[in-house]
């Protein structure tokens, strides 16, 4: 007799061991249709899963996130079953799920062509329609070998002679496709009917640049018909707001192959740097931070000391001089270390705040770049807060509630948190981690913010809290962050004087607000499709003159706001109005003032907002009014 517990609490008798999809039976007939999977003990398992002892039960369904995971996944092996079917001589290698969908890398004699890839999934519709079983069975390694050699599945078999000798491994098998997979998957290939396929990409095998390169097919799978199609609407939004399109449309920046990784910023562009960085200056002076500047190049030893060459030297770039290594530097915190070791610092002088708009270089791989989401060379709005274990609390409040505010600035206002714990690579003793894990989890508290803890993904120093922004289109970046490090200012030998007299290492908070300026930008272009309201536009406002009799008028207007602080130009050229309005409206300016003789000669402006609103005549003082309303409310 088993018992077989269930989320309600209540428990089931067995007279002996017994599937999990037995158990969905027995609780009703229409959960046992709708079931993909179940959770035993906490492990995600197949249906066919047999409990042989008491153990807890959650059945699965396309309500839960994990149905979704189900879904996925299967719906990976189901697009290798139909590529095997239209183009069998093509190896399968794998197939996992990743974010919104799932990929699968096949090697094939050609490259796919978008014919292929809508043959495909129609294949896979057909295959799926047939609702044939999903079966697994265990082989010993060898014979798994052997068996997928016999298929010409040469990847396949060097994936299964990376197993130690011995081992077993798990098939799963639907008609007449077998594949290499630990599961679990959904009963039958009834289950999958909402997904598509996206496109083809080229892939190294195993992600080494010196193996073949592979074909990898990218596919989308929801449990709902209104799922799909909103995600697919989302895919067209954000592609329409794509910061590298709107950064070449609005003459921002650009990416250039004589520096891959690095950004060409344009006039307009650096305007919204300089806006950005300048907000972001305020927000050091206002709440305590002195600005420092320390240099990009850095003695190896000195990234030997704070722990950093072990981690992070296959990021670094490297150069020598003199017979010694230096590198660029990936992160700032060791050079503020070292300003903060200059001169006598005692506890009277702590917190001491130090920021920095500091540059960063970090040799990131060239499949991982992204527009300037994604850059080698980067800048951050980095700084450290030089503290006692009794500061730690109260600091990691305050800076809680700042960033908040500066991401509402920024038109963020939801946030989500999260607590990265310690990894199993560290420093610093279980007592130490102890106490800033709990500091961070209670400054949440007090905050007011509900989080979640990520086990194991803090950095090698310290847990850290990061902090998630939503964008307008649901989408989640991970901006911020504030980390708690007892032990780098001691590895580099920084002291203050205690209240006793004695020395002792400071606590160093680690936090960024916006992180990577360039990947922020890129944030917001992508947050306001372009249209970035009043007070970070490049232009804020344009006046075009109707005809050349007001060319002066508009200039002289022109003048008056840019010696307000506004960013304002004159558009004098002989094209028709109407022409001069489209083509600052595409540039989304926010506001287009028209003169005419009537304008002119009453000293008024005809006042057009972004979004083709006409705000009628104003007054040269209204005008100035309201704008200046707009940027400082920030809209």
């Amino acid at each position: 007799m088993i018992a077989i517990q269930l989320p309600d609490g209540s428990k089931r008798p067995f007279d002996g061991p017994v599937t999990v999809g037995q158990v969905a039976a027995s609780i009703g007939a229409g959960l046992a249709k709708a079931a993909l999977g179940g959770r035993v003990d906490g492990k995600l398992v197949d249906l066919s899963f047999l409990i042989e002892r008491d153990a807890q039960l959650a059945i699965v369904t396309e309500k839960d996130a994990d149905g979704l995971e189900l879904i996925r996944h299967s719906t990976a092996h189901l697009l290798a079953y139909a590529v095997k079917e239209l183009f069998p001589d093509a190896q399968v290698t794998i197939g996992p799920v990743i974010e919104n969908g799932f990929y699968y890398d096949f090697a094939y004699k050609r490259p796919f062509t978008p014919e292929d890839l809508a043959a495909i999934e129609v294949k896979m519709q057909e295959l799926a329609k047939k609702d044939e079983k999903v079966e697994r069975r265990v082989l010993p390694r060898d014979e798994a070998i052997a068996y997928f050699k016999g298929l010409g599945e040469a990847y396949k078999a060097e994936l299964i002679g990376a197993i130690p000798a011995g081992e077993e491994v798990s098939l799963y098998r639907e008609g007449a496709f077998e594949d290499l997979c630990r599961g679990p998957h959904v009963p039958s290939t009834g289950k999958l009917k909402h997904f598509k396929l996206m496109k083809v990409a080229g892939a190294y095998w195993r992600g080494d640049h010196r193996n073949e390169m592979l074909q990898r097919v990218y596919g989308t799978a929801w449990c709902t018909k209104e799922d799909l199609a909103a995600y697919l609407t989302r895919l067209e939004e954000a592609e329409k707001r794509d910061h590298r399109r709107l950064g070449a449309e609005l003459d921002l920046f650009h990416l250039d192959e004589h520096s891959p990784g690095t950004v060409f910023w344009h006039p307009k562009g650096w305007t919204v740097w300089q806006e950005v960085e300048q907000y972001m200056r305020r927000v050091y002076r206002d709440n305590g931070y002195q600005e420092v500047k320390g240099p990009q190049i850095v003695d190896r030893v000195l990234w030997e000391k704070s722990g950093h060459w072990e981690k992070y030297r296959d990021a670094m770039f490297t150069t020598e001089s003199d017979k010694r290594e230096y590198a660029l530097k990936p992160m700032n915190c060791p050079g503020h270390i070292l300003i903060f070791k200059q001169g006598v610092k005692s506890y009277r002088d702590l917190p001491l705040r130090y920021g920095e708009f500091g540059q960063c270089h970090r040799n990131e791989p060239t499949g991982g770049l992204h527009g300037i989401m994604r850059v080698r060379a980067f800048t951050q709005d980095d700084g450290h807060i030089f503290c006692t274990e009794d500061m730690i609390l109260p600091e990691c409040v305050v800076y809680t509630e700042l960033l908040q505010k500066v991401y509402k600035d920024f038109g963020f206002t939801d946030i989500l948190y999260k607590v990265a714990t310690r990894p199993a690579a560290r420093i610093g003793s279980d007592e130490i981690w102890d106490k800033a894990e709990h500091a961070l989890m209670e400054s949440l508290r007090r905050s007011g913010c509900e989080f979640v803890i990520a086990p194991g993904d803090g950095a090698f120093y310290g847990p850290k809290i990061e902090y998630t922004l939503k964008d307008a289109l649901g989408r989640e970046w991970q901006c911020g962050t504030m980390q708690v490090d007892f032990s780098m200012a001691q590895r580099l030998d920084a002291h203050y004087v205690a209240e006793d007299s004695s020395h002792r290492p400071p606590v160093m908070l680690h936090r960024a607000i916006v992180g990577s300026l360039e990947r922020f930008i890129g944030i917001l272009i992508e947050q306001h499709a372009g249209a970035l309201p009043a007070w970070l536009a490049p232009t804020q406002v344009v006046i075009a003159s109707i005809s050349e009799g007001q060319a002066d008028y508009a200039q002289e207007v022109a003048k008056m706001l840019q010696k307000q602080g506004l960013r304002a130009q004159a558009d004098v050229r002989a094209d028709k109005i109407t022409y001069k309005i489209r083509s600052h409206s595409l540039q989304k300016v926010p506001y287009i003032l028209v003169v005419g003789d009537k304008e002119k000669a009453n000293r008024s402006v005809a006042v057009r907002a972004r979004g083709n609103q006409d705000l009628g005549v104003m007054g040269l003082d209204d005008f100035q009014s309201k704008i200046a309303a707009d940027i400082a409310a920030k809209v």
